[in-house]
C-alpha cells in the first residue's frame, strides 16, 4: 500500500497526526500487511523568514489573545502521544530548504527519519530549520549525505509537490494520501488511521492473510525448506 504524507515540519498536527499514523501502520505490518510511506511537502507560511524569529510573537500576530490557549490544546495533545514541544524556544521559519533535506533523504531510504527529526528540532529543541548549518548537522545525525547550502538537489521536485498539493486542491496538513486517491485528513485518533488502512486494504485487495496459527516448517521462494 502507497500512502503519502502532505505536512509540514512546523504544522504540530502533522507531528502528532504523524505519530499516530506509525503506530496504525504498524498494527498493519504486524498482521502481515506492507505500507510505503512517502513524505511530500507542503508550506503553511511560504513567506516566513529564513533568518527566523521567535515564535509565540508570531502567533501572536496572527492568532491575537487566543495564541497561549491554541499553544496549551495541541501541547496537551503531543503529550498524550509522548512527544515534548516548547513553544516559548521555537523558531517560526521557513520551511523549502527542510523540505528539500527531507526530499534528498527520501531518496536515500531515510525520508519518515529525516522528518522524524526536524520535527523534534523545531518542536523541542528551538532549532531554526531554514538555517544551512542547522540542517547539515540534523542531515549528519541522520545519516544524510546532503548539500544543504546549496540550493540544488531536490529542489525541483519540491516544488513540483507542491504544485500538486495545489493542485489537488489540499489547503490544510497533514493529508494521508493512500493509492493516490483515498484521502484522509488531519491527525485522527490511532483507531481511525488502522480503520482507513484496513479499508483501504480492502478496496485495493490489498487485506494481509490472517495467520490462524503460527509458522511450522515449510519452504521458501527461494527454495530452502525446514530439513
Amino acid at each position: 500500500m502507497k500512502v503519502e504524507i502532505f505536512s509540514d515540519v512546523v504544522c504540530p498536527w502533522c507531528y502528532i497526526g504523524h505519530a499516530r499514523f506509525a503506530k496504525a501502520a504498524e498494527r498493519f505490518r504486524a498482521k502481515g500487511g506492507t505500507i510505503d510511506v512517502t513524505m511530500r511537502p507542503y508550506q503553511l507560511n511560504p513567506d516566513a523568514p529564513v533568518e527566523g524569529e521567535p515564535l509565540i510573537p508570531a502567533l501572536e500576530r496572527k492568532f491575537g489573545p487566543n495564541a497561549r490557549q491554541m499553544v496549551q490544546r495541541v501541547t496537551d495533545a503531543a503529550s498524550g502521544e509522548g512527544l515534548a514541544m516548547d513553544y516559548d524556544h521555537a523558531v517560526n521559519a521557513n520551511t523549502f530548504e527542510a523540505h528539500r533535506l527531507i526530499e534528498v533523504a527520501t531518496r536515500q531510504g531515510r525520508g519518515k527519519e529525516m522528518t522524524e527529526r526536524l520535527f523534534r528540532a523545531y518542536f523541542s529543541e528551538g532549532l531554526n530549520v531554514a538555517d544551512a548549518d542547522v540542517l547539515a548537522k540534523l542531515a549528519a545525525e541522520v545519516g544524510v549525505e546532503a548539500g544543504v547550502d546549496d540550493g540544488g538537489e531536490g529542489a525541483e521536485q519540491v516544488r513540483e509537490q507542491l504544485g500538486r498539493a495545489r493542485a489537488l486542491g489540499i489547503s490544510g496538513v497533514p493529508l494521508f494520501l493512500f493509492e493516490g486517491k483515498y484521502a484522509v485528513s488531519g491527525a485522527q485518533p490511532e483507531e481511525a488511521f488502522a480503520a482507513a488502512i484496513d479499508e483501504v486494504a480492502e478496496l485495493t485487495g490489498q487485506t494481509p492473510i490472517t495467520q490462524l496459527a503460527a509458522p511450522a516448517d515449510g519452504c521458501d521462494d527461494d527454495g530452502y525448506c525446514a530439513v
